[in-house]
C-alpha cells in the first residue's frame, strides 16, 4: 500500500499532464501514486498518460469515464485510491520537491489522533508568493481555521482517503458542478486537520479553469450550490458570514427552474425563514449575474 495517492481529474488538459507528472518526477520521496481520471477527453489525453505510465518511476494508474464534471471524477478517484492520504493536483498545477516528505513527516505527528481527519499545508503561486495568510499551524477544524482564525486563500488539505469516502461529492442529475466547501465543511464538523506551515502546493489561476468562471458554474448548478449555503446558515460561524451564506442562498435559488427541479428528482434545500430578509438582497445579485 502506497503512503499518499494524488489525484488529477483531467478534461481536454492533455497539453499540461507532461509538465505536472515532471513535478512528480521530481519528488525526493517516491511513497506515492498518480490517479488521472479523464472526465470524458476528447483530445489526446489517453496517448499522453499512455507515454507517461512507461516512463514514470512511480506507480500511475490511468482511467477513462464519461464527462460528468470534476466532482464525479473526484468520488471516483476516491474509490480507486489506494494510498492512506488523498491529495489533490489539478492539471495546470504542480508540487515542489519535498511535497510528499513534508505530507508524511506532518502526518505522523498525528496519524494516531482518531480526532484529525488528514493534514493541511499552504500553497504558493509559482512566483514564491503565499497564498493562505495569515500563517499558521496547529490541530482545528477547517471552520476554525476560516472563520475563528480568518485564514483567506486557497490551502493544501489532504485528507484521510477513508474521510473522503464517507463525504463523497453530491451527484445530482443535470448538475455539473459540486462545491468543495460542502464536504469540506461537512467534514470538518467532525474532524480537524493537522496545520503545518510549509509549501506543499504551486499554482497558478489560468484563464478559462473553474475559479474563473466560478460564478457561472455555479448558476448552472443551483442544487448543490444551494445546499452549500444552507448549510452554512446553520453552521457554528459568525452571524455575518451567515447571512452572506443566506443572500447567496437566494442568489442561485433564483437559477433554479421547475424542470431542472424536476430532472434532478432530489429535495430542494431550505434554509430558516427566518433569512427571508436577505433574499432581495440576493435576487439582486442574481439579477446582476444574468
Amino acid at each position: 500500500m502506497v503512503r499518499v495517492t494524488i489525484f488529477t481529474p483531467s478534461y481536454n488538459r492533455a497539453s499540461l499532464l507532461k509538465g505536472l507528472c515532471e513535478s512528480l518526477l521530481k519528488q525526493t520521496c517516491k511513497d506515492f501514486e498518480w490517479v488521472v481520471v479523464d472526465d470524458g477527453s476528447s483530445d489526446n489525453t489517453r496517448q499522453v498518460m499512455a507515454d507517461l505510465i512507461r516512463t514514470a518511476d512511480f506507480p500511475v494508474h490511468y482511467y477513462y469515464k464519461g464527462n460528468g464534471g470534476k466532482h464525479t471524477a473526484l468520488n471516483l478517484g476516491v474509490q480507486l485510491a489506494k494510498g492512506e492520504l488523498f491529495l489533490i493536483l489539478d492539471s495546470d498545477d504542480e508540487l515542489p520537491p519535498n511535497s510528499i516528505v513534508d505530507i508524511l513527516e506532518a502526518y505522523e505527528e498525528v496519524k494516531d489522533n482518531a480526532e484529525i481527519g488528514g493534514v493541511c499545508g499552504y500553497m504558493a503561486h509559482r512566483d514564491g508568493k503565499v497564498i493562505g495568510h495569515p500563517e499558521i499551524k496547529g490541530d482545528m477544524s477547517e471552520i476554525d481555521l476560516r472563520y475563528r482564525y480568518h485564514v483567506v486563500g486557497d490551502m493544501c488539505e489532504v485528507f484521510r482517503t477513508e474521510i473522503l469516502r464517507e463525504y463523497p461529492y453530491l451527484e445530482i442529475p443535470g448538475e455539473r458542478f459540486c462545491p468543495e466547501a460542502l464536504v469540506w465543511n461537512r467534514i470538518a464538523q467532525i474532524y480537524k486537520l493537522h496545520i503545518f506551515s510549509k509549501v506543499i502546493y504551486l499554482r497558478d489561476y489560468l484563464d478559462g479553469g473553474l475559479t474563473d468562471n466560478i460564478v457561472r458554474i455555479r448558476m448552472n448548478s443551483p442544487i448543490a450550490s444551494m445546499m452549500t449555503y444552507a448549510e452554512m446558515t446553520r453552521m457554528e460561524i459568525p452571524w455575518v458570514q451567515k447571512a452572506k451564506a443566506a443572500i447567496n442562498y437566494y442568489r442561485f435559488k433564483g437559477c433554479l427552474t421547475e424542470e431542472h427541479a424536476q430532472e434532478a428528482g432530489c429535495a430542494i434545500p431550505f434554509i430558516s425563514r427566518c433569512w427571508l430578509w436577505t433574499k432581495p438582497l440576493g435576487m439582486l445579485m442574481h439579477l446582476r449575474d444574468a
